[in-house]
C-alpha cells in the first residue's frame, strides 16, 4: 500500500520493461496478483515491437529440431497452457485473442526436403513424440489450398495458431483493466545500489523508482543492465502480410510450414481471408530494413506451396528482432551477477507467442518469491554464468 502521506515506495511499484506481448502479459499477471502495487510498463512504443511482426503459430512439434529437446518440451508444456490462457485473456480484455484450432501441416517439395522430414520425424519418436506422416496426394486432401509440387508432409493437429495483433490488444486492455499504467519511454538501464534493483532511468533523466523490475525488451534486454551484456542479440526476421482478393482461392484453413530448397516458409491464416507469411532469418545486428530478396524469396517460396497466393493482394511488408540466445533457451528469473530485484523475462526467439502462455506461470511464481514452474525450468536465467554469452 502507499505510505503514510500519499507517497509512493519503491517496494509499492513493480516495473516491467518492454510492452510486447511477453512484457504486456508480466505486467497483467504483476497487476492481476498484486492488487496493492502500482504496475508500470515501460516503452516507447508499446506493441510495435517483434510481437507485431509474428506468425503467431503456436507449433512446438513442427518447430522441433535435433538437439532441441529442451526446447520442444518447453513449447509443449505452454501449448498445454494456451487454451485456458486464451480464455483468461479473453475474460480479463473483453476481446477475442483469434485462436486457430485446426492444426498445422509441414510439407516439403523436394527430395532433400523430405530427408530433412524423416529426420525430424525420428527424432520426434526418440523423444516419445509423433506426428502423422502424409503423401504429397494425402497433403492436398487435407488442404486444398496446397499445389502439386507438394511431395510429401507431417499432419500435426496439436500445434495451433494465434492472431497476434488481436493478442496484443486483448492483452493491453486485459492489463489497462487490472490497473497496470503504460509509460511512454524508453528505458536507458536499470540502477541498482548495495546488490538490489532501486529503480529505472528513462530516457528523459527521470529515474522510475522501484525495487523489482521486469525485464522483458526482448532483443534489447541486454542494454539495460551489465549483467545482462552478451546473453541476448537481435535476429532479424521479415513477415508479409497478404490479403486474398474478391475471386482469388481462400488461403488455407491449416497453418502450412514448408520447407522450399533448404529454406522454411510458413503461412498462417487468419479469421478475415489474410494470410501472414514468414520467415526469412538473418544476423545482420539492428538493420530494420525489409529487403528485395526477403520479400522475393518468401514470395517465391510460399507460391510454389500455396499457388493461389499469386492473385492475392501484397498489404503490409514488415521486419522486427527476434530475441535470439546461445542455446535458443529463454532467460527467465534472477541471473547470476544481477542485482536483486531484477527479473528476466526475455529470449523467447522464435518461440515467444508460443511460450507466452508459460511465461505468464513463471511471472507470477517468480513475483511470488516462489520460483520457476517445474516444466520452466529449462528456462532458468540459473543456468547461465559469465562465460556463457554471446560473442
Amino acid at each position: 500500500m502507499p505510505a503514510q502521506g500519499g507517497e509512493l515506495q519503491v517496494r509499492d511499484r513493480i516495473v516491467v520493461v518492454g510492452a510486447g506481448v511477453v512484457g504486456t502479459t508480466a505486467a497483467w499477471v504483476a497487476a492481476r496478483d498484486h492488487a496493492a502495487a502500482e504496475v508500470v510498463l515501460v516503452d516507447p512504443s508499446p506493441g510495435s515491437g517483434a510481437s507485431s511482426v509474428a506468425g503467431g503459430m503456436l507449433a512446438p512439434v513442427t518447430e522441433a529440431w535435433p538437439g532441441e529437446r529442451e526446447l520442444l518440451e518447453l513449447g509443449a508444456a505452454s501449448l498445454a497452457r494456451w487454451p485456458g490462457f486464451a480464455a483468461a485473456v479473453e475474460e480479463a480484455s473483453g476481446r477475442r485473442v483469434g485462436l486457430r484450432t485446426d492444426g498445422t501441416l509441414a510439407v516439403v517439395v523436394d527430395s532433400a526436403d523430405r530427408e530433412d522430414l524423416d529426420r525430424i520425424v525420428t527424432h520426434l519418436r526418440d523423444w516419445g513424440r509423433d506426428a502423422e506422416r502424409l503423401t504429397g496426394r494425402e497433403a492436398r486432401r487435407r488442404e486444398p489450398a496446397l499445389g502439386p509440387a507438394v511431395r510429401a508432409g507431417l499432419a500435426v493437429p496439436d500445434d495451433l495458431a494465434v492472431d497476434n495483433r488481436l493478442l496484443l490488444a486483448a492483452l493491453r486492455e486485459a492489463a489497462r483493466r487490472a490497473g497496470v499504467v503504460e509509460r511512454p519511454a524508453s528505458a536507458v538501464r536499470v540502477h541498482d545500489a548495495g546488490g538490489a534493483v532501486t529503480g529505472v532511468e528513462l530516457d528523459d533523466g527521470s529515474v522510475l523508482e522501484s525495487s523489482r523490475v521486469v525485464v522483458a525488451a526482448g532483443a534489447w534486454s541486454a542494454t539495460l543492465h551489465p549483467a545482462l551484456d552478451g546473453l541476448v542479440r537481435p535476429v532479424k526476421g521479415e513477415i508479409l502480410r497478404l490479403r486474398a482478393r474478391a475471386g482469388s482461392l481462400p488461403p488455407p484453413r491449416h497453418t502450412v510450414r514448408a520447407a522450399v530448397s533448404g529454406r522454411a516458409v510458413y503461412a498462417v491464416p487468419r479469421d478475415d481471408d489474410r494470410l501472414v507469411l514468414g520467415a526469412t532469418q538473418y544476423e545482420v545486428g539492428f538493420d530494420e530494413d525489409v529487403t528485395v530478396a526477403g520479400v522475393r524469396d518468401l514470395l517465391g517460396d510460399a507460391e510454389r506451396v500455396l499457388p493461389g497466393i499469386g492473385d492475392y493482394a501484397l498489404e503490409e511488408c514488415s521486419a522486427s528482432f527476434r530475441p535470439g540466445t546461445a542455446d535458443n533457451l529463454p532467460v527467465l528469473g534472477a541471473v547470476p551477477g544481477a542485482p536483486e530485484g531484477l527479473l528476466a523475462c526475455f529470449g523467447h526467439g522464435r518461440n515467444g507467442i508460443l511460450l507466452t502462455a508459460l511465461t505468464a506461470d513463471a511471472v507470477a511464481t517468480l513475483l511470488a518469491g516462489r520460483g520457476l514452474p517445474d516444466d520452466a525450468a529449462a528456462g532458468s536465467a540459473a543456468r547461465l554464468t559469465a562465460l556463457e554469452v554471446l560473442s
